[in-house]
């Protein structure tokens, strides 16, 4: 393969509420792409056929067209794509996560980096992937989803029947924690599924695990080590996640070797059971007595040179644009 002639298109930015997220991963991929020999062009699907002329101006925090997602389709359409081999899926959140811009690339037949749109759509829905996770013997948190027509009255009903607090609310559909609110009290309920219908409509109450925050990643048929996320707050929110100095990551966890075999398992097994493809991330919550949960399975995990994943894969002697060009190889098998 001539990499100087293999046309790769980073999709970024995007419409969802992390387009500022996809940004900075991606620009983190742009640069790996080239340095391992790709010729890359630069998309924001939210742009539609209008698209900066300065590589700067993807990652600018200033918008220079109106973002929508109803121009993904004119983008995906345009000739933007005509000389494109593989598509590097550079987003996050909803119209990228979720299978809708994964549909847009098969109606053209250009090939795409992570799960395929069965897969993407089920993993973003994170009710639906609980419920199959847990037939596939996966030990998930116990929690209900509700829809914006909810009467408050017989939600409150459910939460005392099934849970203690804290507990978590947060939308059936959205990363990096947007719309999340642990509730200490009865009296957060209402705040909090305000805040979550404000990204989705749909929300998910569940337990709260206490205990440790663990992710392990995967790529193709390769589980990497477990690594523990050590946040300054009770969990790993958007705070956490992307402001230095505000978690501590050790990998390989500090585990007993089998128990982290056993979570490597289940992340296998997850991967394996929600039909995805390529590479994924499953965050868990170790409680105190040594139980495990699995939280969910991010289809496309962060991949600045600093996440998750790529902090993994390190631990493994992967570097960062490996990494990156093992993913593209992946989605051209």
């Amino acid at each position: 393969m001539d990499k100087k002639k293999f046309n790769v298109a980073l999709l970024l930015g995007g419409a969802s509420a992390e387009r500022e997220v996809s940004k900075h991963s991606s620009k983190g991929i742009y640069h790996a792409l080239l340095e391992v020999g790709y010729s890359v062009t630069l998309i924001d699907p939210a742009y539609g056929k209008n698209q900066p002329e300065r590589v700067e101006d993807f990652f600018s925090d200033k918008d220079l067209f109106p973002v929508s997602a109803r121009n993904y389709l004119e983008a995906v359409n345009s000739p933007l794509f005509d000389k494109i081999e593989v598509a590097f899926l550079g987003l996050h959140g909803r119209w990228g996560e979720d299978g809708i811009i994964q549909s847009l690339l098969e109606l053209r037949n250009i090939k795409y980096t992570g799960s395929d749109v069965l897969a993407s759509a089920l993993t973003m829905d994170k009710m639906m992937s609980k419920i199959v996770m847990r037939d596939h013997g996966i030990s998930v948190p116990d929690g209900f989803m509700i829809e914006k027509n909810f009467s408050y009255e017989t939600v409150l009903r459910r939460i005392n029947e099934k849970f203690t607090f804290p507990l978590i609310i947060k939308p059936n559909d959205q990363g990096s924690t947007f719309g999340l609110t642990v509730c200490e009290k009865e009296e957060d309920i209402k705040s909090a599924l305000t805040l979550s219908f404000q990204y989705s409509d749909k929300t998910l109450i569940e337990e709260f695990i206490h205990g440790r925050e663990l992710t392990v990643g995967i790529i193709s048929d390769r589980v990497l080590p477990v690594l523990e996320i050590r946040p300054k707050h009770t969990l790993y929110d958007y705070e956490c996640k992307y402001t230095k100095g505000m978690s501590e990551y050790i990998v390989p966890a500090d585990l007993p070797e089998a128990l982290a075999l056993e979570i490597q398992e289940q992340t296998q097994r997850a991967f394996v059971s929600l039909g995805c493809r390529g590479y994924a991330r499953t965050d868990f919550r170790l409680n105190d007595a040594g139980k495990f949960f699995c939280l969910e399975v991010n289809s496309l995990p962060g991949m600045t040179s600093t996440s998750l994943l790529p902090k993994a894969a390190l631990a493994v002697g992967i570097s960062f644009p490996q990494l990156v060009e093992k993913i593209v190889t992946l989605a051209l098998a």
